[in-house]
């Protein structure tokens, strides 16, 4: 880890809290804490923030720094893991000091383990720390993974909802419409392996996030802290792994992974479709892939003809979060507040911004969108809000992970996804009870 201390005056505020902020001690660990009675350790108003993040978002907290230069603040970059962060919190905790007031983290699984336990590291932001102005202001389901029975314990930094991408000029070029359901987008698949061999629609390398969480399996539903929905035999799963293995027969679907320097190598121009999340247009087709601009395209994600509505996945986004343990609440969540609601910094953000307004600036800043193929707001604007909230992807493990190890190693010898559910069934029954959860 790299530290680099950003020095300033002190910040002259007083902490607007409960009369427990006097509380000069930590609350009892020997039993889980009630969020609606949390109570702070002794306040020490304007004291230094200590905060870890990944060197990406270095540069937006040096822009906090830089608008604000009453802060003192002490900026840790780390790997922005979540193993990473977990082994250096469970230090702190045996220690009984070092946590960091604000922290960064690239996974949502965080705000799982983070808000759990006897003495949380996740403080309750919606108990007193941020008002319900600012909260109500991010997308429709984006605080969800940051939400535990009603206690916001995270703030999104970016969503990353699947959309359709798909290259607009082999699609005109060969006078192809744009899919709008997921039955086209099979037809469309055969058409493309019959008359254009060698072009791709997809990847299923991901497919837990890219496939099956817009289908509405249910492979990941938190229905407890510690409880867990699984039912890969559900038809929600089984239509689209039929699809997948249709499309896998016929050559238009691949195995390999489009971050591998051999598709790079060999598969980059030959992308016609691919089901991806927001992030992809710049960090995947401009970047490895070399896609040249104007070519890429975002439509709107897909849906089943007989479903009532469409629903799509959720692949990536961070999150920040405020320590428990801080003598400094009121700067930590200011600072919090400001890295993912403010127009300055959400603008030149990595990923589309979480909170509405600022995803709203971000679209409209020509280094985020001048690379597409036509405009790009109206799909992403639309995508963020059509999340399935079925699939939480906060537990404490990955099931894209175990389908990697489980069905994806099977499927490249020539096994069908289909009929290795009951395989990822069990992996993820196994792996969820050894970390004490129920699955039901």
């Amino acid at each position: 880890m790299r530290r680099t201390p950003l020095r300033a005056a002190v910040l002259v505020a007083a902490l607007a809290l409960s009369a427990a902020c006097g509380d000069a001690t930590p609350p009892d660990q020997s039993t889980a804490p009630d969020a609606a009675a949390f109570k702070p350790v002794k306040q020490k108003p304007g004291s230094t923030l200590t905060v870890w993040a990944d060197s990406t978002r270095q540069p937006a907290v040096e822009a906090y720094r830089k608008a604000h230069p009453d802060v003192k603040i002490d900026l840790v970059t780390y790997s922005g893991q979540d193993s990473d962060l977990r082994t250096k919190i469970q230090l702190f905790d045996r220690s009984g000091s070092g946590w960091p007031d604000v922290v960064f983290s690239t996974s949502l699984t965080t705000a799982s383990w983070t808000s759990t336990g006897a003495h949380p590291y996740a403080a309750p932001l919606n108990k007193g720390l941020l008002p319900e102005a600012t909260l109500s202001g991010f997308s429709k389901g984006a605080l969800d993974p940051c939400t535990s029975k009603g206690t916001v314990h995270c703030l999104r930094n970016d969503v990353a909802p699947t959309l359709l991408w798909y290259d607009k000029k082999l699609m005109t070029k060969w006078g192809y419409q744009v899919p709008t359901t997921w039955e086209e987008y099979r037809e469309l698949g055969e058409k493309v392996a019959e008359e254009h061999p060698g072009y791709l629609v997809g990847s299923v390398d991901v497919a837990p996030n890219t496939y099956l969480w817009p289908s509405r399996c249910p492979a990941e539903g938190l229905t407890g802290p510690k409880e867990i929905h699984v039912d890969l035999t559900d038809p929600k799963c089984t239509r689209m792994t039929r699809m997948l293995d249709t499309l896998l027969k016929s050559g238009s679907l691949t195995t390999e992974s489009p971050w591998d320097a051999s598709f790079a190598k060999t598969k980059a121009d030959k992308v016609l479709m691919m089901p991806g999340p927001t992030w992809y247009g710049q960090y995947l087709f401009a970047g490895p892939l070399k896609v040249p601009a104007g070519r890429m395209a975002a439509a709107a994600p897909l849906k089943w003809s007989d479903d009532d509505r469409t629903y799509t996945g959720d692949y990536g986004g961070g999150v920040w979060l405020v320590s428990s343990h801080s003598r400094n609440l009121k700067g930590a969540s200011g600072l919090v507040k400001w890295l993912t609601t403010d127009n300055s910094v959400q603008v030149v953000n990595p990923g589309f911004p979480a909170f509405t307004k600022a995803a709203e600036a971000w679209l409209v800043n020509p280094k985020n969108t001048s690379y597409f193929a036509g405009d790009v707001a109206p799909v992403f604007q639309q995508a963020s809000a059509q999340i399935w909230p079925g699939w939480t992807d906060t537990t404490e493990f990955n099931v894209t992970e175990l389908y990697k190890s489980t069905v994806l190693s099977k499927v490249t010898q020539g096994a069908t996804i289909t009929s290795l559910l009951p395989d990822l069934q069990q992996a993820i029954e196994d792996k969820a009870s050894s970390l004490g959860y129920k699955v039901k």
